[in-house]
């Protein structure tokens, strides 16, 4: 095969692969678009309970820091310019990233690239060896998946509450809008993550 023929080859290799990884971005991000769609207003907090913060998790852990981090800078420029990617109960594009829950929006494509980059680095030897997708994490334990959403998490609510104070200057109902309702609810979404994404991966590698 001439040099000629085997450069076009290349060529075409790597927008194919450029395409794929495109696409499983664009993927990732719908899919915590779809999760912001399950939404409860709660009377007591202008941060409503909603299924968004699993998403992330669970792209998190599924596709790596690297992916999850473009997924969900994607997700949120989407948001920006005004598609109706964030919960419902929200205003919508920049105001809702100006407002209350605006914290927690900023700190997605962080949140997915701490949790993705812990994962990624608890593999056991064994496991790192099994057959997968290239690019996504290998097969590992639950406890593991549960420290890195838990990891996720501690930057998530940081970054939620520090911008809720800025807006209400005042650490009490910074704690009352942005904290106390949902402890129990992000356990849930932490174990659920972990859940599927030991399912993702042994999927993948060959498991059951």
């Amino acid at each position: 095969m001439s040099k000629a023929a085997t450069q076009v080859l290349a060529g075409q290799s790597r927008l194919l692969e450029w395409a794929k990884e495109a696409a499983v971005v664009m993927g990732a991000s719908l899919f915590v678009a779809l999760c912001a769609r399950v939404t409860v207003p709660l009377p007591f907090t202008p941060v409503p309970l909603t299924l968004q913060n699993f998403g992330v998790l669970a792209v998190a852990l599924a596709f790596g820091s690297r992916r999850g981090f473009a997924a969900l800078a994607l997700y949120v420029a989407e948001g920006a310019v005004g598609l109706p990617v964030f919960n419902a109960a929200g205003p919508g594009g920049i105001a809702q990233i100006l407002g209350a829950t605006g914290g927690f929006l900023m700190a997605y494509p962080f949140v997915a690239l701490v949790t993705g980059w812990i994962y990624e680095r608890t593999s056991s030897p064994q496991n790192a060896q099994t057959r997968r997708v290239p690019g996504t994490p290998a097969s590992r334990g639950f406890g593991w998946a549960v420290l890195a959403c838990l990891a996720g998490e501690i930057l998530l609510f940081a970054g939620g509450l520090a911008w809720l104070f800025v807006l209400t200057h005042s650490l009490a109902q910074t704690i009352r809008w942005g904290l106390y309702w949902f402890v129990f609810a992000e356990v849930i979404k932490i174990m659920l993550a972990a859940a599927v994404a030991g399912r993702w991966s042994r999927s993948f590698s060959g498991g059951v």
